[in-house]
């Protein structure tokens, strides 16, 4: 279906725009505080460090909807491709983040998140979380993107391409109500509202915000995804001491995307194979879109002391982070469980009994009235061909006799975390022979317990409806996880004049223990602990005023995860933790009318972990629980460069641009990844070109971003074309247009302009839609 905005909520931007525009002409000359914006000088070349880093800008924010994930924000980065089921980001099993050849998906985490400078507790679908479970998209401040060998104190371990560390806003001095409303395509609206306390008493601030979103799918308008979010900030500062405390709770239901093939997207480039309606037909109906859901809960809260002394400073927080959610699937039949006996009637049709642990006998697929397994008529050939290239005659009611009555499961994967840690962090600055020399240290500790169970519900009546009885009839796994995880660091910089030297080295300390609670002999542990890991860097300015060479080296690492405890067949003494060497050289040029940089990259990814599943079926192997193995595989070597440039052409006028070349190839291993081909996912070519205005109270842009070839799979013999998008925003905004109102603002946003059609996020050698042209409009009150 074609997505088109609705007429009135394009009448009503027009009438607003028309309405603030002739309002703010009439007040002109008696609302003289009213001054001209000009295009803000906010950079993205970064800081003045040894590594490649960057940072977002306002106007990358323009060029996302109010409502959008906090991930989109970044992806004009040098170096970063996100990608997301949808516009505003609702779904969390379709994003993926690529950066140097290293993914973030269903299958990988390579890359570390971190909030306000705190570990996000791994990224993945089962149980992980990424940035926008933790901050609403108006409380963020700014996304700190280190592309490859990244601070030595960062507080990851899978940080291996990277690291994004999401900052909140924090409060202000005046006190201030905030309103916001956001009305876009696929019936998307987002209700926003923050207040700003101001002093509430001696030095200390706080505020509080609450918001209430949702959406369609963009596919067939069938699934709606919600979500809603609460979060509050306070800080006190007295003199040398500084206090924050942070805290939000983060509630989503997501409708799911599909994969699909480059073969199906030729076919047809605006369907991802799930369907809107029930057919009755089991086989069919699991490709329900309904059915495909993600349920997750998000609390997470940090206290933050900060105290600077002449020439000492000492900092430390204490965290914790709770998660609970589950995962929907609907397999096309009842797993046998009861062993009931020939021509009897099944207890997991029949009863409300749950039976636990143990496997299955068989599959239920088509029962008469009184729940006995029937069987199909003898030589009959299927007529199904959807989905996954058809099925069996077991599963087509057109091969039983009259009566026969299909049954169903509804399949829940159940997730649960608390993460409770504490962060501590010296720096001393001292001289050595006349020279700034500056001595940092510190500690992260994280007490993290997982469990995960999956249990199976009958479905009610499989011929009409996903409905399923709240009993499940089979309580697969119950597993519980501990990781403890201790990273010591310690660096020392000298300021040599002509260039800042730096010297560090970091250690982690892991150990994962699994606890199967059903059967204890199958209780399993692992250490995984980190060689002592180097980095170091240098800064020095060049002749050339604003001009500075930097150049770094790390060693970063990621700890075996405690998945690979969840598979039985993994031989876990010859696992080993994935390791990367990281080098980053480049020139970075900083001016008031033009910023810029360059950076050359080589990283050597080594110990790759990879799935190894038992059988390779069509379709799902929704009984997979505990099978298969985890191997280490080879690696990945990638090089290349990122530029970017910012160029403020008039006070009305500015220009962003990005270009990154990178070659990342599989480096030995199993047959399944040859040596020497692309890593599958990952983007040779990519480049960003933005236009950004502003004059009085009106503002817009243009952005532009190509993405080049890419490959679906690791033996590279599926490519998925490469594609261009643009996003484009425009708005006004009216200091004090009323009495008791601060300001006002109104934007649309419209994203992939062309609407073009595209494949877009990789996981699992298999892609997702690209989003298509989506508009909105948000409205926001200062009081």
């Amino acid at each position: 279906m074609k997505n088109t905005l609705s007429l009135n909520l394009i009448t009503a931007a027009l009438l607003t725009s028309f309405s603030a525009s002739s309002f703010a002409q009439g007040n002109a000359v008696e609302n003289s505080s009213v001054e001209d914006n000009t295009i803000e000088e906010v950079t993205v070349v970064g800081q003045s460090v040894s590594f490649a880093n960057n940072a977002t800008t306002q106007e990358m924010s323009k060029q996302q909807a109010a409502m959008t994930s906090a991930l989109a924000i970044i992806d004009n980065l040098p170096g970063v491709l996100i990608n997301e089921g949808d516009t505003f980001g609702s779904d969390d099993w379709s994003t993926t983040v690529s950066i140097r050849g290293f993914q973030l998906s269903l299958d990988e985490q390579q890359i570390g998140i971190t909030i306000d400078g705190i570990a996000n507790g791994n990224s993945n679908y089962g149980g992980g979380a990424k940035a926008n479970r933790y901050i609403d998209t108006e409380n963020l401040g700014t996304v700190q993107v280190s592309q490859g060998t990244a601070d030595v104190a960062s507080r990851s371990n899978e940080a291996l391409g990277g690291t994004l560390n999401f900052t909140t806003i924090d409060p202000t001095k005046d006190a201030g109500l905030t309103l916001s409303f956001t009305n876009g395509d696929f019936e998307a609206q987002k209700y926003f509202a923050r207040y700003q306390t101001g002093e509430v008493f001696d030095n200390t601030y706080a505020w509080v915000s609450i918001s209430s979103s949702s959406n369609s799918d963009w596919v067939q308008q069938v699934a709606n995804s919600e979500r809603d979010h609460i979060a509050a900030k306070v800080l006190h500062s007295n003199g040398p001491l500084s206090v924050k405390a942070y805290a939000s709770y983060d509630d989503v239901k997501e409708a799911n995307y599909q994969r699909i093939s480059t073969e199906q997207f030729a076919i047809d480039p605006t369907w991802d194979r799930l369907t809107d309606s029930i057919t009755g037909t089991p086989y069919v109906d699991q490709v329900f879109r309904n059915g495909w859901q993600t349920l997750r809960e998000n609390t997470f809260g940090y206290v933050q002391a900060n105290y600077e002394a002449r020439n000492w400073e000492l900092s430390g927080n204490v965290y914790y982070h709770h998660n609970e959610g589950r995962g929907d699937w609907i397999p096309p039949y009842l797993e046998d469980i009861s062993a009931d006996g020939f021509n009897q009637p099944h207890s997991e049709i029949t009863s409300d009994k749950s039976y636990t642990g143990g496997s299955s006998n068989g599959r239920i697929y088509f029962v008469d009235k009184v729940g006995r397994q029937l069987s199909p008529i003898s030589g009959c050939e299927s007529s199904i061909t959807f989905p996954y290239g058809g099925a069996g005659a077991e599963y087509d009611p057109a091969c039983y006799q009259a009566g026969a009555i299909p049954v169903g499961s509804y399949r829940h994967t159940h997730y649960g975390k608390d993460r409770l840690g504490f962060n501590a962090d010296f720096s001393f600055y001292g001289k050595l022979a006349d020279m700034d020399n500056t001595v940092r240290a510190g500690i992260w500790y994280e007490d993290y317990q997982r469990q995960e169970w999956r249990d199976w519900h009958k479905r009610i009546d499989a011929r009409v409806s996903v409905n399923f009885d709240s009993t499940p009839y089979w309580i697969q796994y119950n597993r519980e996880f501990n990781v403890d995880t201790t990273m010591f660091y310690i660096e020392n910089e000298l300021d040599f004049k002509v260039a800042r030297v730096r010297v560090g080295a970091k250690k982690f300390l892991v150990d994962l223990e699994g606890i199967n609670l059903f059967d204890g002999s199958k209780n399993t542990s692992i250490e995984s602990d980190s060689e002592t890991l180097l980095s170091a860097g240098i800064v020095a300015p060049t002749p050339i005023e604003g001009l500075e060479l930097f150049a770094g080296y790390a060693e970063n690492f990621a700890a075996i995860k405690d998945t690979v405890l969840e598979r039985d067949a993994s031989a876990l003494d010859e696992i080993e933790p994935e390791t990367a060497e990281n080098i980053d050289l480049g020139l970075r040029y900083s001016s008031d009318k033009l910023n810029a940089s360059v950076t050359y990259y080589d990283v050597t990814f080594e110990n790759r972990l990879n799935f190894i599943a038992p059988d390779s079926p069509d379709g799902i192997n929704y009984s997979i629980g505990n099978n298969g193995s985890f191997e280490n595989v080879g690696g990945i070597e990638s090089n290349g460069f990122e530029a970017s440039a910012t160029w403020y052409m008039t006070n009305e006028w500015g220009m962003y641009t990005s270009y990154t070349y990178n070659d990342s190839t599989y480096t030995g291993g199993l047959s399944t990844f040859p040596q020497g081909n692309t890593v599958f996912g990952s983007a040779e070519n990519l480049a960003v070109i933005s236009f950004d205005w502003s004059k009085g109270n009106y503002f817009a842009g243009l952005s532009t971003k190509w993405v080049g070839d890419r490959w679906m799979d690791a033996a590279n013999t599926k490519k998925i074309d490469a594609y261009t998008v643009s996003d484009f925003y425009a708005g006004v905004a009216i200091d004090a247009p009323i009495s008791g109102i601060k300001a006002m603002e109104l934007r649309f946003t419209l994203n992939n302009v062309t609407d073009k059609s595209y494949l877009g996020g990789v996981a699992n050698q298999s892609a997702w839609i690209g989003a298509p042209r989506t508009a909105a409009v948000n409205f926001k009150a200062e009081f």
